[in-house]
């Protein structure tokens, strides 16, 4: 197979990828509003739930990555948990016309996706 050929492959199964790990964000945020509405939880116990769906949701992606990819599947992980955390930082960043939050709490998140995407990569 030609290099642009599996580079394109490549490109398409992390696009793929992404669009799985966003399925899944979409319904574990759907359950944690049905929650929401349901038990009136504290925002400390919200924000939890937000970073726990980030964190499962780049741990499969970082899995599912690893399964297409075959090489390198840590590294995959990192670079899809990476993807996963920037597009949802552009989608706040236009939603919001800014970023709310501060550098440490971005910073954290960046870090919590990446290293779940490298663990799922890893026992992939």
């Amino acid at each position: 197979m030609d290099r642009t050929k599996k580079q394109k492959n490549r490109a398409l199964a992390i696009a793929g990828t992404l669009l799985i790990m966003y399925v899944i964000t979409g319904l574990a945020l759907l359950a944690m509003a049905v929650l929401l509405l349901k038990l009136q939880p504290g925002e400390n116990v919200i924000n939890i739930g937000i970073l726990v769906t980030y964190v499962v949701s780049c741990l499969l992606g970082g899995l599912i990555a690893g399964k297409r990819m075959r090489v390198h599947k840590f590294l995959w992980g990192v670079l899809t948990g990476a993807a996963y955390f920037l597009i949802l930082l552009a989608g706040s960043f236009l939603l919001n016309r800014g970023i709310d939050s501060d550098t440490v709490h971005i910073g954290a998140t960046l870090v919590m996706c990446m290293g779940a995407g490298m663990i799922g990569g890893m026992i992939s």
